[in-house]
């Protein structure tokens, strides 16, 4: 049975296609990258990995011998870049106590990576499951402002819905796999960026014929 959101994920794939997203070179890139996209924008976030690759930093091990003052001047582009050294340090500490690779992580299991993650300091949900998803290709499905926008908009959910409810309606109507999430979660960002923004612009959106009343 398709339900509605499979249905609005065709949209989506329809006029999008395949996203390849998150960009990196290796899951801990992209973990990392999870971490420093917290209140900035994508761009910044690139030009900062850039900075941490061009010195040799982007290394779980590096890192942890780096001061946070020189940490943070390295991912300045990022924005409050002392907050986000002595996060991406915390983080990497546990990463590195819990095996330092994606593969011993992994058989941790999900329900526990994601449990520690959020107890990690400065790792809210969003960013948890971000690193659950794209850094390690588990399903577990990544909700954000736009989620919530197209969610609210096309009357799917009521506003004052929780993340964790919004997570659970696609992990409970949809096939639990990290590729279909993957993809479905970059097809909404990529929606939301172009139409449905703070002020939407639903106008030639590939979801503007299943809104309420059309």
């Amino acid at each position: 049975m398709t339900t509605p959101l499979l249905t609005y994920y065709n949209d989506l794939r329809r006029r999008y296609g395949p996203q390849h997203w998150w960009p990196a070179d290796s899951p801990f890139e992209v973990m990392v990258g999870a971490i420093l996209t917290q209140n900035t924008a994508w761009s910044n976030v690139e030009k900062a990995v850039a900075t941490l690759k061009a010195h040799g930093l982007l290394d779980p091990g590096r890192i942890l011998e780096t001061d946070e003052e020189t940490l943070g001047l390295a991912i300045r582009s990022a924005g409050t870049f002392r907050i986000k050294a002595k996060r991406l340090r915390v983080f990497v500490r546990w990463y590195v106590d819990r095996g330092g690779t994606p593969r011993k992580l992994r058989a941790l299991g999900l329900a526990r990576l994601r449990e520690e993650l959020l107890a990690i300091s400065g790792i809210g949900p969003e960013t948890a499951d971000s690193i659950l998803l794209y850094g390690l290709g588990l399903p577990t499905f990544v909700v954000d402002r736009y989620t919530w926008r197209v969610l609210t908009r096309h009357a799917l959910i009521p506003e004052d819905t929780s993340y964790d409810e919004m997570k659970e309606l696609f992990e409970g109507n949809l096939e639990r796999k990290a590729s279909l999430f993957n993809e479905y979660h970059a097809l909404i960002v990529r929606v939301g960026k172009e139409h449905c923004r703070a002020r939407a612009r639903c106008e030639g959106c590939a979801l503007e014929g299943r809104l309420p009343g059309k």
